[in-house]
């Protein structure tokens, strides 16, 4: 028996200007050093940014780009007799939002604009059109739990 507590999971309250969950995660994401201000003037900023591109609602190409980074699949390292096997298991819910929100502000930052919000909002309206960095990551991860399908019987 695990003498751990068991964790509640809180859900995040939407930030002003913003009224979904997603958008209020993401804000923390992108937030450095608790400055939480800085942290949503450059997520207003890439709204607004969206908003001049897209003419479709901001806050829905956002929610809309983050679904399609999310990973369906990934793989978990297994040892098994001295082998270590990488086993492809399903992804939760939470976890993909994470990972999601991970690979799109890596691959926002390594993007060439000059400003985060412009960096955000490039990457946000590749993953809409389902290309970018970020899409390609999640395009890798599927590809090598693909080819360790072999392995899925090890899942534990």
């Amino acid at each position: 028996m695990s003498r751990k507590k068991k964790v509640i999971h809180t859900f995040a309250l939407p930030e002003v200007g913003a009224n979904e969950v997603l958008a209020a995660k993401f804000v923390r994401y992108i937030m450095k050093e608790g400055k939480r201000i800085t942290a949503q003037r450059i997520f207003n900023a890439v709204l607004e940014e969206l908003k001049s591109k897209k003419q479709d609602d901001p806050v829905g190409v956002f929610v809309k780009a983050v679904d399609n980074i999310k990973p369906v699949l990934e793989t978990r390292s297994r040892r098994v007799g001295g082998a270590t096997y990488q086993v492809p298991v399903e992804v939760r819910e939470n976890r993909q939002i994470a990972l999601a929100f991970r690979w799109l502000l890596l691959a926002a930052h390594s993007r060439t604009e000059k400003t985060m919000a412009n960096k955000l909002a490039g990457e946000i309206l590749d993953a809409y059109d389902n290309k970018g960095i970020a899409i390609k990551k999640r395009e890798d991860t599927h590809k090598m739990a693909e080819a360790n399908r072999a392995f899925a019987h090890y899942r534990w």
